[in-house]
């Protein structure tokens, strides 16, 4: 996971250098800063223990949905084309399916059976 949101990045950061100026600074900048946050959480959930994992995965869900949004508003406002657009939501969204595996597995783990 953590290689395909490198991957990602480095698109991305293809694309920001590319970016309108009257966005760069706003939209471009809020992107780019949501891709090193999800960077952080996973970083940081990949070592906690099971009991500590969750909240930092759930946050990383979280910052994967707000990344998908900001470059919807990117491409309807026309900062980026169609093609760039697909190409940075198609990986994202694998990103967030396997974020939502590990959530679950974490809550698996983490929860006390049922009697």
């Amino acid at each position: 996971m953590t290689e395909r949101l490198v991957r990602t990045y480095a698109l991305w950061r293809e694309i920001h250098n590319h970016f309108p100026k009257k966005s760069r600074h706003t939209l471009g900048r809020k992107i780019d800063g949501a891709f090193v946050e999800m960077f952080e959480l996973i970083f940081t959930a990949g070592y906690l223990s099971k009991d500590k994992k969750l909240p930092f995965v759930q946050k990383a869900i979280s910052k994967t949905d707000l990344l998908k949004f900001f470059l919807r508003v990117a491409w309807e406002v026309n900062d980026i084309g169609e093609k760039k657009y697909v190409a940075l939501s198609e990986p994202l969204d694998e990103i967030g399916r396997m974020l939502g595996g590990w959530a679950r597995n974490v809550e698996s783990r983490t929860q006390p059976p049922a009697r």
